[in-house]
């Protein structure tokens, strides 16, 4: 049995739909929430990189939003997340009884800067940047609470364990959150056949 060679994207597609949802539904509820950037969401490889905070499409401060895989490991059903040690029989193509995929959900906002005259930003343009950041954060996190689960077909869903939440930045004008979460991915299918 191996496992199906579009697990990890579609999962990171899907991840990424669900958090566009849930940033696009708060927006309806929160005035001048921005919602889901317009321009820049996107499943990347490797750590997502700072591109940019602002819209470049219509010029608004939409963000970046984006999904990255930060690892890959062996786990069991028992003990899921925590990373199997056991050692497996490589000639028979068998996966560990379940393998897991660290995700990094990473949402990107513009943050007050100084003034041309060097002043700080004032106390209201922090205090709007850090209620993004706060409605953001919850945002991520329900979505992966609410939706992740139904990403998957069976009875149960999807089974993922919500890993640390954190702010990142203000980096080159740019301030927002990273939040980790360990899915399980979903059963195998037969290995291909051997080729001579």
């Amino acid at each position: 049995m191996a496992l199906s060679p579009l697990a990890i994207d579609d999962l990171a597609q899907s991840v990424l739909g669900c958090v566009c949802a849930a940033l696009d539904q708060v927006a309806e509820e929160v005035p001048g929430h921005p919602g889901c950037p317009d321009c820049r969401r996107c499943v990347v490889p490797g750590t997502a990189a700072w591109d940019g905070c602002e819209d470049p499409c219509s010029g608004s401060t939409g963000g970046q939003l984006s999904v990255n895989v930060s690892r890959i490991f062996p786990s069991t059903v028992s003990d899921f997340p925590r990373q199997d040690q056991a050692v497996r029989d490589a000639r028979n193509c068998q996966p560990p009884p379940v393998t897991a995929v660290e995700l990094v959900v990473t949402v990107l906002r513009c943050a007050p800067g100084p003034t041309e005259d060097g002043c700080p930003p004032t106390c209201d343009e922090l205090a709007d940047a850090a209620r993004t950041l706060h409605v953001d954060a919850l945002a991520v996190y329900n979505a992966l609470l609410c939706c992740l689960p139904k990403t998957a077909s069976g009875r149960r869903g999807r089974r993922f364990v919500l890993g640390q939440q954190r702010a990142v930045g203000p980096q080159g004008g740019c301030v927002g959150i990273e939040q980790t979460v360990t899915v399980a991915l979903p059963a195998c299918n037969p290995c291909p056949e051997d080729t001579p």
